[in-house]
């Protein structure tokens, strides 16, 4: 049986969307749906049978998965991490995208994402530890316990959604990987391939590929910090990160990286794409925080998805993400607007 202790940050069990509604929260949440731009009006159950919400939201991934996967994605539990919000359409999470590798358009992964290819997939496991090497993903997934668990995403763009993961906590890997006692960073990579990626190829990329991002070694190891290889009861669609990704819930989205193909454990603080890129704009620690704003915009509201032009939804931006009962102790007496 699954022991939970709940937190202030998550939904009381009135909020939480009913499980009939939710298709046992594995093939669809349909309380609220509406594709990701154009939509006036939002659509609810009460006016469309479950069927055709279905129908209305879903659209298979850019690839579909190994058997195996989809086998241990589908016997993944439900855990009580959620909010008070209800998750995005299946249709908005995966066709508006961050993933520059594809090109710089949201749809743009959507796109061209069907020309990644995620089976067979390894990571490298290298730096300051005791078990380097490489393992298959279905090596590194061997023994693990998927969950789901129900994130805000938020964009530094100022736009956020949220989305139902499966996934695992990240500090089950790194304790199998026995990192050193100086390992005070670990570093991620994603894919570089320059022929299933059309933005890797381009004589006009401002990115230094391969993306990398990089986390301390206590944000890495917090409960709330997973790899996620799926999403609302799927293998994870190419253009959302597949087959692996990173989900650091009170970060920035960039943070949170795709397609990993390696970690890195160091001493030293590693660079990270966008902090080299921009480091006036990307801070390494990119903790959503409302209170220190983007130089070119506010960051005190964000554009919750689904939205349109005749209804922008716009909400409160919640430092940390809404997070911060969970993870504030790691940045004690910091100061936030210098470690941005």
């Amino acid at each position: 049986m699954l022991i939970f202790n709940p937190r202030r940050s998550d939904p009381k069990p009135s909020e939480i969307t009913p499980k009939d509604t939710y298709l046992n929260r594995r093939s669809f949440m349909g309380a609220s749906i509406g594709t990701a731009l154009g939509v006036s009006a939002v659509v609810t159950a009460a006016t469309m049978s479950l069927p055709a919400l279905a129908l209305a939201t879903r659209k298979e991934p850019a690839l579909a998965g190994p058997d195996w996967l989809k086998q241990q994605i589908a016997s993944a539990r439900e855990t009580a991490y959620g909010t008070d919000d209800i998750p995005a359409p299946y249709s908005a999470i995966t066709n508006y995208n961050n993933f520059y590798e594809f090109g710089y358009d949201k749809d743009d992964p959507a796109r061209y994402a069907n020309k990644l290819t995620t089976d067979p997939w390894s990571v490298e496991i290298a730096g300051a530890c005791e078990n380097p090497g490489r393992l298959s993903l279905e090596d590194l997934l061997k023994g693990i316990d998927l969950e789901e668990r129900i994130y805000r995403l938020r964009c530094v763009e100022a736009w956020s959604m949220v989305i139902p993961w499966i996934g695992f906590p990240l500090a089950d890997l790194i304790k199998r990987c026995k990192p050193l006692s100086n390992a005070k960073y670990v570093q991620f990579q994603t894919l570089e391939d320059p022929k299933q990626f059309p933005e890797q190829r381009s004589r006009f990329s401002t990115i230094d590929w391969p993306y990398q991002e990089a986390l301390r070694m206590d944000e890495a190891m917090h409960p709330l910090t997973i790899l996620a290889v799926g999403l609302y009861g799927e293998v994870l669609p190419n253009q959302n990160g597949a087959p692996l990704r990173l989900v650091v819930p009170w970060k920035y989205g960039f943070k949170s990286i795709k397609s990993i193909v390696s970690l890195r454990f160091s001493e030293t603080q590693p660079t990270t794409t966008w902090s080299v890129l921009a480091p006036k704009e990307y801070g390494f620690y990119a903790n959503v925080n409302p209170d220190v704003d983007h130089p070119r915009w506010s960051q005190a509201r964000e554009r919750r998805l689904p939205s349109g032009l005749l209804s922008a939804n716009r909400v409160e931006t919640r430092m940390f993400n809404g997070y911060a009962d969970e993870v504030s102790s790691l940045y004690k007496d910091m100061d936030l607007h210098r470690f941005y």
